[in-house]
């Protein structure tokens, strides 16, 4: 991803279930938004209870805009027959933060490795159309630390900035956490630096 790039797409919700069907054999599948692992590992969790009867739950999803995890998990099919096809659905797509399962009911007819590769690709493309794709914006974070009488020349800069306001503690010492595009965080780190008896740090 390329430094002045700073919007992603992912998904806006869980796709609606999508169904494909090769040879007697029922591919279901899903595309979920995660930020996590353990997200990950609920969505897993929740659908082999609905599926308990399926044969495999395979699936891959990737996290992250600079630094990206990802994993591709063909559950006891042959191998890269049916994560790998799920994880190039999601490059196509240029998707993250998504999970894609499908769930497989195996209908006695083997589909061979090219078939599979064919199922899982269609079943999770199928699931990528059928949910909502947005582009969000790469935010920075950072914490602002001042003393309470130089509130109002930090609110203005805010307020001009259009800056969105996570977190703020205001008493005697304030503290208040703000995000900006990442486009905007080293003119806007500058702005704070510069300023009198204001104290700035990136968060992670």
């Amino acid at each position: 991803m390329n430094v002045s790039k700073d919007t992603y797409k992912t998904i806006s919700q869980p796709s609606g279930e999508v169904l494909f069907k090769e040879k007697n054999s029922k591919f279901f599948g899903y595309a979920f938004p995660v930020v996590n692992e353990e997200e990950v590992k609920v969505h897993l969790e929740q659908l082999k209870k609905q599926h308990f009867s399926a044969r495999h739950w395979c699936y891959a999803y990737q996290i992250g805009t600079d630094k990206i995890s990802f994993r591709a998990n063909d559950d006891g099919e042959p191998n890269n027959s049916a994560g790998m096809p799920i994880y190039g659905q999601i490059q196509s797509f240029e998707v993250t933060n998504i999970l894609i399962v499908v769930v497989r009911y195996f209908g006695g007819v083997k589909l061979g490795v090219g078939g599979l590769i064919s199922a899982y690709k269609t079943t999770a493309q199928m699931a990528l159309e059928n949910a909502e794709i947005i582009e969000k914006t790469i935010d920075v974070f950072f914490k602002l630390t001042f003393d309470y009488k130089n509130m109002n020349k930090v609110m203005r800069i805010i307020k001009e900035k259009n800056l969105d306001i996570v977190a703020q503690k205001m008493e005697m010492n304030c503290e208040l956490l703000f995000s900006t595009r990442k486009k905007n965080a080293e003119t806007t780190f500058d702005i704070f630096s510069n300023l009198f008896e204001i104290k700035i740090e990136k968060v992670d």
